[in-house]
């Protein structure tokens, strides 16, 4: 799965989508990565979902892509082609 653009959940850290780098046992390091700090699926309900069908931009704040970042995982989901697409399409979320 090294190598490949995933959807990871964490303990703390909520959920971002980026390149798995590094993995080890529940560590992980993300390259060119950007927390979904709000999504909603684009079909369905679940992030399963949003890891294949991706993500309503309309009602999804993804946050502006970081270079890496470290974090202790629960889920690794990895993501099909239209999920990719719509995440890095995804405008950079603003304040409100």
């Amino acid at each position: 799965m090294v190598g490949s653009k995933v959807i990871v959940r964490t303990y703390s850290a909520g959920v971002w989508f980026g390149t798995l780098y590094a993995k080890d046992g529940e560590e992980v390091i993300l390259q060119s990565a950007r927390r979904m700090w709000r999504w909603w699926a684009a079909e369905s309900i679940s992030l399963s979902a949003v890891a294949i069908h991706g993500i309503r931009c309309d009602k999804s704040e993804i946050c502006e892509e970081v270079g890496k970042v470290w974090m202790k995982a629960i889920e690794i989901i990895p993501c099909a082609p239209a999920s990719v697409n719509s995440i890095e399409g995804a405008e950079n979320a603003k304040a409100k």
